[in-house]
């Protein structure tokens, strides 16, 4: 899509109720789904994050920012995600951890990037966190320099592959809390996308529909 005219649709999105639950529980593996339906946001222990789902132009053509994590002992070593981290003391609310961390791992300056909206709050249970979702864009092709102890590599998305529905399928794979387990996922080129990015983006999916 002409990222002219995706900047005039996603303006649209700031003021639309959110799927929440619905778009989520799509892209749930089958025991998170109970704990989705409880709601139950209110985790004094848990710890917050925030990452930016991040349109920008590339040949005038609107694509979204996904990375691959690097190996490392942890949860979701090696799996994909949106740029993002967790909250620091120096952060002055939520949509500053999302930009920080973005900027620290792909090297995308806070300037460079407008702030549309928050999407659904996600909590992720093997990791006890509640992650918060922001909707950004860029008007500006953007050259990534990506946080090698971080970030394996960027999975450049057109949009046009994201509104495709046939990246939508079921894979068992290995996890750290199971040897097998059947989940929903988006496959992207080789990338498989699943868990908490996955009920992300097919919450983010759903509201582009809205407008598109």
């Amino acid at each position: 899509m002409n990222h002219s005219d995706f900047k005039i649709a996603i303006q649209q999105l700031e003021h639309l109720e959110l799927p929440a639950l619905h778009s989520h529980k799509k892209m749930a593996p089958l025991e998170r789904i109970k704990i989705l339906e409880e709601a139950n946001l209110n985790r004094p222990n848990a710890k917050n994050a925030a990452v930016m789902m991040l349109f920008y132009p590339k040949n005038n053509q609107t694509h979204l920012a996904l990375i691959k994590r690097n190996s490392y002992p942890g949860v979701h070593a090696s799996q994909i995600a949106f740029p993002g981290g967790k909250v620091e003391k120096e952060d002055q609310n939520l949509v500053q951890t999302a930009l920080r961390e973005t900027h620290e791992e792909i090297g995308v300056h806070p300037d460079l990037i407008q702030v549309i909206r928050s999407f659904t709050t996600v909590y992720i249970p093997p990791s006890n966190f509640l992650v918060h979702p922001f909707l950004g864009f860029s008007e500006h092709e953007i050259q990534f320099k990506l946080q090698a102890d971080e970030v394996a590599g960027i999975i450049e998305t057109p949009l046009a592959i994201l509104l495709d529905d046939t990246i939508i399928t079921n894979k068992i794979i290995e996890t750290s809390y199971s040897k097998s387990i059947d989940i929903p996922a988006f496959q992207i080129y080789e990338h498989t996308v699943w868990g908490a990015t996955a009920m992300m983006l097919s919450e983010l999916k759903d509201m582009l529909k809205m407008v598109l």
